[in-house]
C-alpha cells in the first residue's frame, strides 16, 4: 500500500511516498522517499525532479526562488547564505584537505566535500543536503537528491580511500601520538555482511559494525579508520589494524595510546614484533601490576614522585619490567584524593548495608553486595550481622591506582599526559554518532556503508579543525560551532543581473574570519 505523507522539518514540510510491506519473516517494514516540499512563503507543492518525471508532472521551481523585481528594471535572481561556503572552502584548501581530496577523488571531489560540509554544519539527515545547497551559495556539484547521493555513495571504494588515508598521514604526520579506539554503529541493515551481534558499546539490540578509529594527539585531527564485523572485540581487532596501518601508511611514526581494553600478553608480543611504540593502560586482573602497586604502596606518596594534572596533584613512578627478551616500562600511578573519596563511599556503603540487614530490611536490589560484604547470622535470639573486613580491603586495594606500559622509556610526567590526551578518540567517537548522524546505519551494502563513514569522516575533521582553532582563539573559545555557523549563514550573496552582490560584513563576521585566517571576500 502506497501512501503521500508529510514530515515538519525546520521551516520546511517535506512530502514522502510511503510504501508498506512485509519483509522475507513477515514483519511490517515501512519504506519512506522524499517526493518533494511545501513552499514555507506561499504553500505551493514543489516535487522532485525524480517524482515529476516518474508522473508526468510538470516541475514547477519554487515560488520563493523566482526572479523578484528590483530598482532599475533589473531582476534580483536570488539571494543565497555566501558566509559558510566562504569559510569551508577556504580552511579546507589552507589545511591540505581540499587538495588531497582532489588527487584521491578527481571526478567526484566536490560531491564528497559538499556532504561533509553538510554534515559538518547541519544536524538534519542527509537526505536533506539538496535544499540546504539550495540555500547555500556552494560549488557546482549538479544534483544532490536522496537517489544522486545513495549513487555517489556507490561510486568509489577501497581503493580510493586508501589513496586518501595514506597522503593525509604523510600530510599531517610528525612526531603523532597516536590514539587508538573502537566504537560500535548499531543499524537495522539484515543484509550487510559486516554487520553482526556482539557486545554493544550503548546497550542496544541491534546487529552492529565496529568502527577503529585512529586520531592524533598532537594534531588533535583524525588519521585513519577502518570498520570490523559487530562480533569481534578489542583485543582481535589490534593485529589486522596494526598490520593494515604499517602497510597502507608506511613508515609509521608516532606511539598507539589504547586504553585496557587492547590490553593482552598477545597484542604487547604482537606490536613488539612489529616494532610498533605502545603506551597501554593495564587492568588489575593481571598479576605484575598487582604486584607493582603492593611494592610502591608505601613509597609513592612523597614529594619527588609529584605528578601535575588539570586537577589535584597525583602521584607517579616508573619501573623497568622483563618481558620476555625485551624490557618495557611500567609506569605507576597513585592518586591519593580518589582513593580516600573510594574507600570513604565504601565504608559509607557497607555501614548501610549492616543497618539495613540488622532492622531486617533485606532489599533484593542490595542481595549481591549484602552477600558480598556481609554475614548474616538468624539465631533464636536475634539477628547478627558482621562485616567482612577482609573483602572490604581487598575492594579498596587498587582504588586510586592506575597502571601503564609502555615500549618506551620517558618520565612518568610525560607518559601521564600523553595517556591523558587519549579523550581525543573519545570526544571524536561521540561526534561520529551524535553529531554527524551515524548514531544509526541506514544503508544496505557493506560498500555505501564504508563510503558514508569515510564521508564522516571527512566531515570529522573538518568539524575537529575549526574546534581546534576556536578553542585557542580568544574571540571564538566561548562561542559553539553551531553558534559560529549561525553567524556565518547571516553574511548573504545577491544576484543580480548575473552579477553577485555581498552584503556587508559584519564586526563578529570579520572577526571570525580573522581567527581562521580566511580573507575577508570581496564583492
Amino acid at each position: 500500500m502506497t501512501c503521500i505523507t508529510k514530515q515538519r522539518v525546520g521551516k520546511y514540510t517535506y512530502l514522502y511516498e510511503s510504501t508498506s510491506f512485509r519483509d522475507d519473516r513477515g514483519r511490517p517494514r515501512n519504506r519512506k522517499v522524499k517526493i518533494g516540499k511545501i513552499d514555507p512563503y506561499c504553500g505551493a507543492t514543489v516535487y522532485t525532479a525524480e517524482y515529476a518525471q516518474k508522473m508526468g508532472i510538470k516541475p514547477v521551481e519554487s515560488p520563493s526562488r523566482a526572479p523578484i523585481a528590483a530598482s532599475a528594471g533589473q531582476l534580483l535572481d536570488g539571494i543565497k547564505d555566501f558566509g559558510v561556503y566562504w569559510f569551508l572552502s577556504h580552511i579546507a584548501e589552507t589545511s591540505g584537505l581540499l587538495g588531497i581530496l582532489r588527487s584521491a577523488f578527481p571526478s567526484t571531489w566536490r560531491q564528497v566535500f559538499t556532504i561533509a560540509s553538510y554534515l559538518t554544519v547541519s544536524d538534519e539527515p542527509v537526505m536533506y543536503c539538496e535544499d540546504w545547497l539550495d540555500e547555500n551559495e556552494w560549488f557546482e556539484t549538479g544534483t544532490m537528491s536522496s537517489q544522486r547521493i545513495s549513487e555517489l555513495l556507490a561510486s568509489f571504494g577501497e581503493h580510493e580511500r586508501n589513496q586518501f588515508y595514506r597522503a593525509w598521514y604523510a600530510h599531517i604526520r610528525e612526531r603523532e601520538y597516536i590514539a587508538l579506539d573502537i566504537t560500535s554503529v548499531s543499524s537495522y541493515s539484515l543484509c550487510r555482511d559486516e554487520c553482526e551481534y556482539g557486545y554493544n558499546r550503548d546497550g542496544e539490540d541491534l546487529p552492529q559494525t565496529n568502527l577503529c578509529m585512529l586520531f592524533g594527539e598532537t594534531s588533535r585531527l583524525p588519521v585513519y579508520q577502518t570498520a570490523y564485523s559487530g562480533s569481534l572485540g578489542d583485543v582481535s581487532t589490534l593485529d589486522c589494524t596494526a598490520a593494515q596501518v604499517k602497510e597502507l601508511l608506511g613508515e609509521f611514526i608516532g606511539t598507539f595510546v589504547m586504553d585496557k581494553g587492547f590490553f593482552s600478553k598477545k597484542n604487547v608480543e604482537l606490536l613488539l614484533e612489529r616494532r610498533l611504540p605502545f603506551l597501554v593502560s593495564v587492568p588489575f586482573g593481571n598479576k605484575f601490576a598487582v604486584q607493582l602497586i603492593e611494592e610502591l604502596r608505601a613509597s609513592i606518596d612523597c614529594f619527588d614522585n609529584t605528578i601535575t594534572t588539570a586537577h589535584a596533584p597525583i602521584r607517579g613512578v616508573r619501573r623497568e619490567v622483563v618481558w620476555g627478551e625485551n624490557v618495557l616500562h611500567a609506569y605507576v600511578f597513585f592518586d591519593t584524593a580518589k582513593a580516600a573519596s573510594a574507600r570513604n563511599d565504601l565504608f559509607d556503603h557497607v555501614t548501610k548495608l549492616k543497618n539495613a540487614a540488622i532492622a531486617g530490611l533485606d532489599r533484593k536490589e542490595h542481595k549481591k553486595d549484602r552477600d558480598r560484604y556481609l554475614v548474616v547470622e538468624n539465631a533464636e535470639s536475634g539477628r547478627r550481622v558482621s562485616v567482612r573486613d577482609d573483602v572490604v580491603s581487598r575492594a579498596v586495594r587498587t582504588s586510586g591506582w592506575f597502571v601503564l606500559l609502555g615500549s618506551s622509556a620517558q618520565s612518568a610526567q610525560h607518559a601521564f599526559d600523553v595517556y591523558r590526551l587519549k579523550d581525543v578518540v573519545e570526544k571524536g567517537f561521540w561526534r561520529y554518532k551524535n553529531s554527524l548522524g551515524l548514531d544509526r546505519m541506514r544503508v544496505h551494502t557493506d560498500e555505501r556503508a564504508a563510503n558514508k563513514v569515510f564521508v564522516a569522516f571527512i566531515a570529522l575533521i573538518i568539524s575537529c579543525h575549526i574546534r581546534n582553532t576556536m578553542k585557542n582563539n580568544d574571540c571564538c573559545h566561548r562561542m559553539t560551532p553551531s553558534k559560529l555557523f549561525y553567524a556565518l549563514a547571516k553574511l548573504k550573496s545577491a544576484s543580480i543581473g548575473g552579477h553577485r552582490i555581498l552584503r556587508p560584513l559584519t564586526k563578529q563576521q570579520k572577526d571570525i574570519f580573522e581567527a581562521f585566517g580566511v580573507p575577508l571576500p570581496v564583492g
